[in-house]
């Protein structure tokens, strides 16, 4: 598309010399004859460059320069001032108008067209420059969501999987759905009764190292925080990114938190601490997204599963792992387990068969 030119000349013969001129050149060209024309066909016609002579009835060059200037729209709309007068003193004016050029009457051709594709090249790099800007600002807002969401996301997922959910990789967790997982329930035996007697900072400390040390475990295994209070925790794993190896990942998970638990025991029985560590594994189906409500959302599954995990942990003994009869199918080649028969849980009908995990085979 040709650039336009705004051609401003109260004299018709001028327009039209000018006119006639940029036209042959291959520039689309549009006229005024005052300033007041001038200034509406900048708004309606979007010219990329104006011609423009000083001396004109009502409102002159300058006048008209100084509009264009205080306009943001218009403010880098480049500008040659056309005049018969002295030249020295009217370029002065013509500077402190804001314009960009100044040409002398009678209009010296080769100049004119030099000077105008050298101003025209000069507002296509602001234009690029201007894209650019634009382009760079909303990259910039849009990367700063993402970093937003990635940051809330993290509270319930490993950076990795919180990744994937960002860069589009996995299904919008959020958004409610059903799936098979395997859960698991962890939380400090004594607990309650060494929170009741100790001191405040006391309680706090020991929860600081035992979240950290079970959070690397977490992360490492690439497991889904849903929640965490006080000692309890809840994770899961095949959701929101499915994994074919679920079972595993969570046994091997259970495992490594013991070991690190029983580091953390021998420092708190230091202390006088009288703590203990149990879990439980279920494997099943459950409701799984977004729980809450505006200004509050969490992120959650509901079902069974996870009461029968819940249920497991609560029979667990000292650094006891129980698992479902499902869990230890999906891993029974790896790992050595104790049949504890059926077990009697509280919201299920029958005996519920579970296993304690005692340790990893050998390879």
């Amino acid at each position: 598309m040709a650039e336009k030119i705004l051609v401003v000349d109260d004299t018709p013969v001028n327009v039209k010399l000018l006119a006639d001129l940029l036209t042959v050149k291959g520039y689309a060209v549009v006229t005024a004859a005052s300033g007041a024309e001038a200034l509406a066909a900048v708004e309606k016609d979007q010219p990329d460059l104006v011609l423009l002579d000083v001396m004109m009835p009502g409102m002159s060059g300058y006048d008209v320069c100084r509009k264009i200037r205080a306009n943001v729209a218009t403010a880098m709309l480049p500008v040659v001032m056309v005049t018969a007068l002295d030249p020295v003193q009217e370029r002065v004016k013509g500077i402190d108008a804001g314009a960009d050029d100044f040409l002398s009457k009678p209009i010296n051709q080769p100049e004119l067209l030099a000077r105008v594709k050298s101003l025209l090249r000069i507002k296509l790099l602001h234009d690029e420059l201007a894209e650019w800007s634009r382009t760079l600002e909303q990259r910039v807002e849009q990367q700063l969501a993402q970093l937003d969401r990635l940051e809330r996301l993290k509270r319930f997922f490993s950076p990795q999987l919180a990744e994937l959910i960002v860069s589009g990789d996995a299904e919008d967790p959020l958004k409610s759905h059903r799936r098979e997982i395997v859960v698991v329930f962890l939380d400090l035996r004594g607990f309650t009764a060494f929170a009741e007697t100790s001191e405040p900072e006391e309680v706090m400390g020991v929860l600081r190292e035992y979240h950290v040390a079970m959070g690397r475990a977490i992360v490492e295994h690439e497991g889904t925080l849903e929640r965490f209070t006080g000692d309890g925790m809840m994770i899961f794993f095949n959701d929101p990114v499915p994994v074919p190896d679920a079972a595993e990942r969570a046994v091997r998970m259970a495992l490594a938190m013991r070991a690190r638990v029983d580091e953390l025991l021998v420092r708190w029985r230091k202390r006088g601490y009288d703590l203990d560590f149990g879990v439980g594994i279920a494997q099943g189906y459950a409701t799984i997204g977004a729980i809450g409500f505006e200004g509050r959302m969490d992120y959650g599954a509901i079902g069974t599963v996870t009461n029968m995990a819940a249920r497991l942990c609560g029979e667990a003994q000292p650094r006891q792992i129980l698992v479902s009869q499902r869990v230890l199918g999906a891993v029974e080649a790896l790992v050595e387990a104790e049949e504890l028969g059926g077990l009697t849980l509280k919201g299920f009908s029958k005996p519920v068969p579970a296993f304690n995990l005692l340790r990893l085979r050998a390879d």
